[in-house]
């Protein structure tokens, strides 16, 4: 069985940062699935549930409101791993056309005063909430976009390669 992109990423090599999970056609559109690795997976401590919920929340709606890019976002949403989020857009741009949108996204997390939609009625989890938390990691993520934004590793990330024996067993070699 082949492995979906994301299980093909070396995990072990990644790095935070914006990378380009998946591209797919549907209809006569690009859609393009984002890989925003805010943690070194398998080395830092994955992001705290409650923080992660409050970054969706706050993020998916700034992302959806804004007004140069809100007609392209379809989808943002954490990682089962909690290592971060993927990002679904409209189009096929490079990792680093997005660097500013997603600066600005983590950014605005700084000056939140409440969760959006962190009410009975709009969230499956409303008390799993964590509003300083999450202003901690978007700094520390936002202060990382900043620092190694002319640096191309937080853009475009490792792969494991599979070798694949003459009678079709398939092995990994990161």
């Amino acid at each position: 069985m082949d492995l979906i992109p994301s299980f093909s990423v070396d995990h072990t090599k990644i790095i935070p940062g914006i990378f380009t999970s998946r591209v797919d056609i549907v209809g006569d559109q690009y859609v393009t699935t984002y890989d925003v690795r805010v943690t070194k997976p398998n080395v830092e401590p994955a992001v705290d549930v409650a923080a992660m919920h409050s970054l969706e929340h706050i993020i998916a709606t700034f992302l959806r409101n804004d007004p140069d890019w809100k007609e392209q976002i379809i989808y943002w949403g954490p990682m089962g791993c909690l290592t971060g989020f993927y990002l679904i857009m409209k189009g096929n741009l490079a990792p680093k056309e997005i660097h500013d949108l997603l600066l600005r996204a983590f950014k605005s997390v700084e000056g939140t005063e409440e969760v959006p939609g962190a009410l009975p009625v709009n969230c499956g989890n409303y008390r799993m909430h964590n509003l300083e938390m999450a202003k901690w990691y978007a700094r520390r993520f936002a202060d990382y976009l900043e620092q190694n934004a002319d640096k191309q590793e937080i853009f475009e990330y490792p792969k494991s390669e599979r070798l694949v024996t003459e009678d079709g067993r398939q092995f990994f070699d990161s």
